[in-house]
């Protein structure tokens, strides 16, 4: 095996940003933060409690209600997101390299995340310019408007996987809205998200409209949930997690937007391109190491084609690269922490007694140390088997055949979750029915993952709260506040006007 790459100038210690400033924890406190090839620590990162989220917060209140930032016009705000846009983008290298060692992905999977990180403050910066708000009119009598309002302090909670380009996703819409934002990044991958303080200084963002904690779930995370002075959480994680937000948010009354879990269908019909089908199933579920929330990890087989499929999928499947993250030709890397790693490893252990399996179940030839699963297949799982029904969040993939349109929807519905669907077939009537009558936030047809930033996401079920993207985003983060203006004479109910002395 090659020698393990690492990026020149790593820091050995990362800080919190708060109000301006790289800052340690209050009280002391660090975590430490390892790579996923070597398994070793590489750095400490400052670890958030009460203490540090409650200066992140007081400093982004004040810089609410006595900054600059949320009085802006539009304009102005969109120059600054365009100036950070410019500044992601001109660090693509730098940026795919830190991820590639934090989180275990293959480099060639990580360059695209600047750019699409990049495009997403581009995204709304142009939104932000280009929308107005109603107008209502009764002629003669009255007019009303929306009056859209910044709400305050937005609470941004992000997961391990693609971290920078997932930050980007609430960054772009909340600081867009006029929101100042306290950002607390996974745990697992602070690496990269320690570079928006710098990227956010120099475009001219005002002090306390960023902050960053980082910290575990338990301390930084709870602490921001539950904070009185943070009327928003949006949070992409696991559902279990989302639920106990949701728990700790009702005190409060906050608004939540929650992208959670999933378990993707991914339904092939008889008729569809079978080697279309095949790339896009494959690169659905193998992708970023298995690790996304939109992973097409239940195949959906229709019978007659059913055996083909799988032949020809698993014979795919076992020639996939698994090596180092860095070498351009891997197209899996490691997984980005022993923890999950176990965990991975502990579903494909059952499902040896829940299918057939077919490719991997194992650890690769070759790759003794390190976070690596070889991409694993499973034939003939039955809708009861816990591969079937729990995510994983992995490079592995559970096939079940159909007989006919009703059993594949009736399968494809038949789990907890609810957020991306995929299906493969050239009957236009078909199509849509079933795209209409699946239970997902979003589907594709004949095609994987392809995003539009103006579209809704989000899921339904145990997948999530709420929709980010487009407007949605922007709705999210401000109040709609109706304002009524009288224009003739009201006529109003005298009450008391008859009462006698």
């Amino acid at each position: 095996m090659a020698e393990h790459f690492i990026p020149e100038n790593l820091p050995t210690h990362i800080q919190h940003y708060i109000d301006g400033k790289k800052v340690d924890s209050v009280g002391g406190g660090t975590f430490n933060v390892l790579d996923p090839v070597s398994n070793t620590n590489y750095a400490t990162a400052a670890a958030g409690q009460k203490e540090d989220i409650d200066l992140a917060v007081a400093a982004a209140t004040k810089a609410f209600n006595e900054g600059p930032w949320p009085r802006m016009k539009p304009r102005e705000r969109a120059r600054i997101l365009n100036k950070i846009a410019d500044a992601v983008e001109a660090q693509e290298a730098r940026l795919a390299e830190l991820e590639t060692f934090d989180s275990g992905l293959p480099i060639t999977q990580s360059r695209g995340q600047a750019l699409r990180a990049a495009e997403n403050f581009r995204f709304f910066a142009d939104l932000i310019v280009a929308q107005f708000d109603d107008a209502m009119k009764v002629p003669g009598a009255q007019i009303n408007y929306v009056n859209r309002k910044p709400i305050g302090v937005a609470g941004l909670i992000t997961p391990w996987n693609t971290p920078f380009m997932l930050e980007s996703w609430k960054l772009a819409p909340a600081l867009a809205s006029g929101c100042t934002v306290v950002l607390k990044p996974a745990e697992f991958t602070p690496l990269s998200a320690s570079l928006w303080a710098t990227i956010f200084e120099d475009a001219g963002l005002p002090h306390g409209v960023f902050n960053l904690v980082n910290g575990l779930g338990e301390d930084a995370g709870d602490a921001l949930v539950k904070h009185p002075d943070v009327p928003l959480i949006s949070f992409t994680g696991e559902t279990t997690t989302g639920q106990t937000i949701f728990r700790n948010a009702a005190t409060s009354l906050k608004g939540l937007s929650m992208e959670l879990g999933g378990k993707s269908p991914c339904v092939v019909f008889a008729d569809a391109d079978l080697d279309a089908a095949i790339d896009s199933a494959l690169f659905g579920v193998f992708s970023l190491n298995g690790e996304r929330c939109t992973a097409g990890s239940r195949i959906l087989v229709e019978r007659a084609i059913y055996d083909e499929f799988c032949e020809k999928y698993a014979a795919r499947a076992r020639h996939i690269v698994v090596g180092d993250p860095h070498d351009p030709k891997t197209e899996v890397g490691a997984l980005v922490h022993p923890e999950h790693y176990n965990k991975v490893m502990s579903y494909v252990e059952i499902g040896k007694s829940e299918g057939r399996l077919l490719a991997g179940g194992g650890r690769p030839e070759g790759l003794e140390h390190g976070n690596y699963v070889a991409p694993t297949v499973f034939a003939d799982v039955k809708p009861e088997a816990r591969i079937f029904q729990e995510e994983i969040f992995g490079p592995v993939v559970a096939i079940t055949p159909f007989e006919n349109d009703d059993e594949a929807l009736a399968l494809a519905n038949g789990v907890k979750y609810g957020l991306a669907a995929y299906i493969w077939t050239q009957n236009l009537t078909r199509a849509h029915n079933f795209a209409q009558n699946v239970e997902a936030g979003m589907v594709w047809l004949n095609s994987h993952n392809v995003r539009d930033l103006r579209t809704p996401f989000g899921g339904v079920k145990a997948s999530g709260l709420g929709h980010e993207g487009g407007f949605r985003s922007i709705d999210f983060y401000t109040d709609q506040q109706a304002v009524h203006i009288t224009l003739g004479t009201v006529h109003t109910p005298k009450f008391g006007a008859s009462a006698t002395n």
